[in-house]
């Protein structure tokens, strides 16, 4: 949850203490009790809404039927989860999954054996897998530079906690494992930080895959889209990439991604927390 976000929840549950403050006033009775009933259902509606926005959404959208129009002859089903095209009578379905790639390795780390022979066999890996598939997709990567400063702020706090357990872990004489451990982390924390010291600057990305499914009907369209997707997943699991199939809101951004990309990087990474 972003800060835009978290302060509108915020305003939200203090407008409904003000209605629990308010209460006393309607005196004890029917009336108290439905107000009671009414605030209590509104504030957990408002947390519910907030912390699992997309499930909910596509839910509501489900039960009562509600379809969105993105742009021109483009349709959001309800289950939120596809956009679809009509075009003389053939349908096209469009579906999203975010996906990871191996974390970056500063240049300074000594990256684990098995990390290292993936990032080796991952062009062959690739090529294997896109063999497996008979149908087109898109994969997309957008990244950004990151707030130098910020991320230095957050790996020197990082550093300072390792501190503290690597002195509680002494004074409680820990096995020589956890210790080992713990300086371990203190050692990449601060490669990271003397690699930014030199100049490095951090970069984040967003991944996610695109594909379009076709079918004489909107239901055939949408079960070929949910083939696809089941498809790309099993076959970025090979390749030790975690998938996950966008649904709600969230959906009608990605469609946006193919005419602007967010201006901010937060606003895109804010979008794609909801989805975890």
């Amino acid at each position: 949850m972003d800060e835009i976000k978290l302060i509108l929840l915020l305003f939200s549950l203090i407008i409904i203490l003000f209605g629990f403050i308010a209460l006393p006033a309607l005196g004890k009775g029917i009336l108290y009790d439905i107000g009671l009933l009414l605030l209590i259902i509104t504030a957990l509606f408002i947390i519910a809404m907030n912390w699992i926005d997309a499930r909910l959404f596509s839910a509501i959208t489900s039960l009562f039927g509600i379809t969105f129009r993105p742009a021109k002859d483009y349709t959001i089903n309800k289950q939120q989860n596809a956009v679809i095209k009509e075009v003389n009578g053939i349908f096209y379905a469009t579906g999203y999954m975010t996906a990871n790639l191996f974390s970056y390795t500063f240049k300074a780390e000594q990256a684990p054996e098995d990390d290292e022979s993936k990032m080796i066999g991952a062009p062959e890996a690739w090529e294997r897998m896109v063999m497996n598939i008979d149908f087109p997709f898109k994969f997309h990567v957008l990244a950004s530079g990151l707030d130098v400063q910020k991320i230095r702020d957050e790996l020197e706090g990082k550093r300072s906690y390792q501190e503290f357990q690597l002195s509680r872990a002494m004074q409680n004489n820990s096995s020589e494992t956890a210790v080992t451990e713990i300086r371990r982390n203190m050692s990449i924390i601060q490669s990271k930080i003397d690699r930014i010291s030199q100049g490095e600057k951090p970069i984040a990305t967003i991944m996610y895959v695109e594909t379009t499914a076709i079918g004489v009907s909107e239901k055939a369209s949408l079960d070929a889209l949910t083939s696809q997707l089941d498809q790309l997943r099993l076959s970025f699991s090979a390749m030790d990439v975690e998938t996950t199939r966008i649904i709600g809101r969230e959906l009608y951004s990605l469609f946006n991604f193919n005419f602007s990309i967010p201006t901010e990087f937060k606003q895109l990474t804010a979008m794609f927390d909801q989805q975890s």
